[in-house]
This record gives structure tokens, C-alpha cells and sequence, in this order.
């Protein structure tokens, strides 16, 4: 067996956070993290085998928290993805689409539920209304169809409990287990269980969305497991939706629909979800592209990938899973090494980030970096850290920052193509990278040195996808 101790000694920073040594608070939740993974009863659970190698406990933990670089440390990146708010619900490994593990459905289309009592967070009304709205999230695209009763024991049986809650799958004090349901079965099976001592609201993003929560967990009771595509309704992290404008992505459509078929009541005409950028995708126009302590971030709609330049493995998620207070998509992004800052812009806002964490007074308005009021947006960001200038792209001119006086350069804006030789086309999104200044538009990456064009690339050059 390993130590703790041990463990925390390899603590190495990845993303985002600074290196650093591992608080007291870090020990006793890493400590109790480990008594997260029992067996405990029939749930999908990951269990560290007693005889595992530390190598290999680890990597099981990684695997399981979403895809994590797989090391063979307890790193940071690690330690804090563990802490984010989640579905109790443990399975190892994740699948590629939400399915159902041994094929585990109900044999029939109409469902019961009941639910035993209420939290005091929300109204008994709106707690109703959450979770029949989250029963209507799989009914719209299935022939499943749900009836409340109030008494007896229904399919699926949803109630509220803190800590021990009597299934022998307690709630950890420190585990951000949001809730769990179990699968399609008799008995407890189908049934949700909802964490009282989180805080859940009707729409507000001051606590966890109920609807939102309620409807990942009843896939669980419908037989879906969890899925590695951080853009579906079964991904692992909560992430806040407007409940208002909600659609159930493609990827769970598709996974509820392998067990039941589809719906084939006809339905008005809606919306669909936009689907998860695809790295392969040749056309991929991507939003931004930035760089944070050592990385490389690549921006498309609410979406990033994450890759480190010692691997090749490209990791993709929600930009709020990373920074809750970021807007939802970026028009640009940049960093800033003199000021240890990541910068994004979306409209005529911009954000500072240290780390995870939403600096003092921001967002601004981008005005405060000089930029002319008149400006709508800013198209693409870049950063030298060898002249500590920030070149701002807004059509076919640029703007010039410096970052130490935090004044804007006089004597701009000026045209593109006057610095960057032949680059005539509009700049979509900007790297700097070993010396080279790579220009993107559309699908395509210009590489210029000292302002010469060098080579045209797909935008791919530094986002492979044969990797992800």
C-alpha cells in the first residue's frame, strides 16, 4: 500500500495553478478521497485494487476523472479536478458516447415517479417543475413517457439526504458529489438521490440548477452511462446551462435513442444543439488560440483544448469548467507573462484570469486598454513576451499595447498586411510561439518570422487530432 505522504510528495503543477506545496486541506481531502472509491452495492463504482502499484492507482484515477493527463503523479491538475462539483455516479472507464453499460434499459416506455420529500433550498413548486421538465429532456426524444404518483413505490423513487442516506453510498463531506442514481433494475434501481447539503436553486447560478442535475442523473436511471464528450448532458462536471434554452446535445440524443429508438409522436420543430467542435474537422475555424504557463489553448464556440508541449494528448472541455466567471465563448484570448495573467475578450468586454480566479475589478471594458470606443470587438490577441507588447487584431488593422507602461503604442493603428507581408486576409486568431508569429484565418495559419511569410499550415499544425 502507498502512503498519502508519499503521494503529495510528487505534486507537480500542470495547468493553470502555481506550483506550489499541497495545504493541509489538500491532504485531508486527498485522504478522504480515497475512501471515495469503494464497492459499495450494485452503483458502477472504480475500486483500487490492494495490491495496485502506486503507477496504477493513479492512472485508474486520472482515467476516471475525465480524461486527465495520464502521470504518475498526484499533480495539481488532478487533485483539482477532483474537487469540481460532479455526479456521484463512479465508472471507470468512460465511454466515448453516453451508452449503457451490459445493455441495462428498462422493458417498458412508461415510467412512475415519485418524489419522497423536498430540499429546503427551493419552493415544493419549483422543485415540481424541475424535475418534470428534467423527466421531459429524455421523453422529447424517445417514446419514454413518465407519470408522477404520490404514494407507494414507484420506478424511479427521488428524494433529498445528506451524509449516510441509507443505500450505503453516503455523501462524503468532501466528495462535490452533486447527486447519484442507479440504473435500471428492481428495487433501488432508477432511483436519484439528491446531496442536501449542496445548494440547489430553480435557475439562479448561485448554487447548482436542479433541473440541470436532476436531468444528468435521470440518464443514469435510464440506463446511460457517463460520457467522455465534455459537451453532453452525461459528462461527469456540472456545468451551468440556461434552463430556458437548453437542448439536449447530440451525444445523449443518440445514446438514449440506442436503448429505447426514437420518439415517434411528431413534434414541432426546434432547436438543435450545436455539436462539439471536432479537432479532425478540416473547416474548423477556431475562435482564439492563447498560451498559459507552458500550454497551449486552443478556443471554438464554449469549448477548449488543452495540450502540453511534452504531449500529444489533447484534453477538451467547457471553458466554464475552468473558469466559471469566463464568458461562455471568447472572441480572443492572450497571456500575459509580465503580469502572470490570461486575458479574454468577448464583445466589447475582456476578463483577467489569474489561475482559475477572476481578477479584482475585471470584466472591463476593452476601451481600458486604449482601444478606440467605436471598436464592437477585438478579432484575435498576441502576445510577445521578448517586447512586451500585445498586438490587438481588429480587421484589417492591428493595435499595438505595452504591457509594462499599459499604454497603447502611438503611431496605430496600422494594416496588417504593412507588418505581415502578404497577410491580406482577416485574423481570426494569433500565437506566438518559439520565436514564430503564427497568424490564423479561417482554416488556415500563416507562420511568419520577422514579419516575412514562411509557410501556410492547416490550424491543425499544433491541434492534432489523430491524438484526440
Amino acid at each position: 500500500m502507498f502512503t498519502l505522504s508519499f503521494l503529495l510528495s510528487l505534486l507537480a503543477a500542470v495547468f493553470c495553478m502555481p506550483v506550489s506545496q499541497p495545504t493541509q486541506q489538500d491532504e485531508q481531502f486527498a485522504e478522504k478521497l480515497k475512501c471515495s472509491f469503494n464497492s459499495t452495492n450494485d452503483m458502477l463504482t472504480c475500486t483500487w485494487r490492494a495490491d495496485s502499484s502506486v503507477s496504477t492507482k493513479l492512472t485508474e484515477m486520472q482515467k476516471f476523472f475525465f480524461g486527465l493527463q495520464i502521470t504518475v503523479n498526484l499533480d495539481v491538475d488532478t487533485l483539482a479536478m477532483t474537487k469540481k462539483p460532479r455526479c456521484g455516479v463512479l465508472e471507470e472507464p468512460l465511454s466515448l458516447v453516453s451508452t449503457a453499460d451490459n445493455n441495462l434499459k428498462w422493458d417498458k416506455n412508461d415510467l412512475t415517479y415519485r418524489i419522497e420529500n423536498y430540499t429546503p433550498d427551493m419552493s415544493a413548486a419549483e422543485v415540481d417543475e424541475s424535475i418534470e421538465k428534467a423527466l421531459q429532456v429524455w421523453a422529447k426524444v424517445t417514446p419514454l413517457r413518465f407519470t408522477r404518483i404520490y404514494s407507494g413505490i414507484a420506478d424511479i423513487m427521488i428524494s433529498f439526504g445528506r451524509g449516510a442516506h441509507g443505500d450505503n453510498s453516503p455523501f462524503h463531506e468532501t466528495g462535490n458529489y452533486l447527486a447519484h442514481a442507479f440504473p435500471p433494475s428492481s428495487g433501488i434501481g432508477g432511483d436519484v438521490h439528491f446531496n442536501d447539503d449542496e445548494t440547489f436553486t430553480f435557475r439562479s447560478t448561485e448554487g447548482y440548477v436542479l433541473y440541470l442535475v436532476a436531468a444528468h442523473e435521470f440518464g443514469h436511471s435510464l440506463g446511460l452511462s457517463h460520457s467522455k464528450d465534455p459537451g453532453a448532458l452525461m459528462y461527469p462536471l456540472y456545468s451551468y446551462r440556461d434552463p430556458d434554452t437548453f437542448v439536449l446535445p447530440q451525444d445523449d440524443v443518440r445514446g438514449i435513442q440506442s436503448l429505447y429508438g426514437k420518439n415517434e409522436d411528431p413534434i414541432p420543430p426546434g432547436p438543435t444543439a450545436a455539436p462539439t467542435p471536432d479537432a479532425c474537422d478540416s473547416s474548423l475555424v477556431l475562435d482564439a488560440v492563447a498560451t498559459l504557463r507552458g500550454e497551449m489553448l486552443f478556443f471554438k464556440n464554449s469549448f477548449f483544448w488543452r495540450i502540453h508541449p511534452q504531449s500529444d494528448t489533447l484534453q477538451q472541455t467547457l471553458i466554464t469548467n475552468f473558469w466559471p466567471d469566463a464568458p461562455e465563448s471568447v472572441d480572443a484570448a492572450y497571456e500575459s507573462q509580465q503580469s502572470d495573467r490570461v486575458f479574454y475578450f468577448k464583445g466589447r468586454q475582456v476578463w483577467a484570469f489569474s489561475g482559475y480566479d477572476l481578477v479584482g475589478d475585471y470584466p472591463k471594458s476593452i476601451s481600458s486598454f486604449g482601444l478606440p470606443k467605436d471598436i464592437k470587438k477585438v478579432d484575435a490577441a498576441l502576445n510577445d513576451p521578448e517586447t512586451g507588447k500585445t498586438l490587438f487584431f481588429v480587421g484589417s488593422n492591428y493595435y499595438s499595447y505595452d504591457e509594462t507602461t499599459k499604454t497603447m503604442d502611438s503611431g496605430f493603428p496600422k494594416r496588417v498586411d504593412e507588418t505581415f507581408s502578404g497577410m491580406t486576409r482577416k485574423v481570426t486568431a494569433a500565437l506566438q510561439h518559439r520565436g514564430f508569429t503564427y497568424l490564423y484565418s479561417g482554416p488556415y495559419m500563416y507562420e511568419f518570422s520577422s514579419g516575412q511569410m514562411l509557410r501556410l499550415l492547416r490550424n491543425n499544425y499544433f491541434l492534432p487530432c489523430n491524438n484526440y
